[in-house]
């Protein structure tokens, strides 16, 4: 059975990799996705509790225009205490009802990431920088076997004598160019996007007056 050490090489080699090139781009998709969501959150909850609070406004006119109307008094303080009573715990499951809705919008704003990766025959993928070194290495041994040079391969002894041809070495090439790790860029899709606006609650959360 054959030895899998280069292959759990190339797993850690990988992952290393990933690590050192991902992580950034990783935090800011989560970065970029939990603001997003955070504010619709908050958006679809001022909505909500915006409605509920105008229905408790008019639920407080409506008893205290029936009041009057029949005993010709304000409401009793117990009917005043009920009613906000009533309204603490509608905005209580407003907000409840508001922050459930987050698996369903953080994976809506996941979806509207995008990471591009290059066509197999694009000029990078097919002829990466990287081995821009050892092309020039080889060019550098085929032009001084043409004009009758030994190469670094055929060298003798290092003893005595002048050597026959300049042993300065070749300076290095110009470093590749700097991969930027963000050219996978963070896209939002413009298209295809469903509204997700929120369901518009109850006009009234009180029962009438007779």
């Amino acid at each position: 059975m054959g030895c899998d050490c280069e292959a759990k090489g190339l797993e850690i080699a990988i992952r290393q990799a990933e690590d050192r090139m991902m992580r950034s781009i990783y935090s800011d998709i989560r970065a970029w996705v939990r603001a997003h969501a955070q504010d619709y959150v908050l958006e679809y909850f001022r909505l909500l509790s915006e409605r509920r609070k105008n229905a408790h406004t008019s639920h407080l006119d409506q008893m205290t225009a029936h009041t009057f109307y029949h005993y010709n008094a304000p409401p009793h303080p117990n009917q005043i205490a009920d009613a906000q009573a009533t309204l603490k715990r509608g905005l209580d499951d407003d907000w409840q009802a508001s922050v459930q809705r987050y698996p369903e919008i953080l994976e809506y704003y996941f979806g509207l990431v995008e990471l591009t990766i290059p066509d197999d025959n694009d000029s990078a993928v097919k002829d990466p920088p990287l081995s821009a070194l050892n092309g020039q290495r080889k060019a550098m041994r085929r032009r001084t076997v043409a004009e009758g040079l030994p190469s670094s391969d055929s060298r003798g002894s290092r003893g005595g004598g002048e050597a026959p041809y300049d042993t300065t070495p070749a300076p290095p090439p110009p470093p590749p160019p700097p991969f930027d790790d963000r050219s996978l860029g963070l896209e939002r899709r413009n298209s295809s996007r469903r509204s997700r606006m929120p369901s518009r609650p109850s006009t009234s959360y009180y029962a009438s007056f007779p």
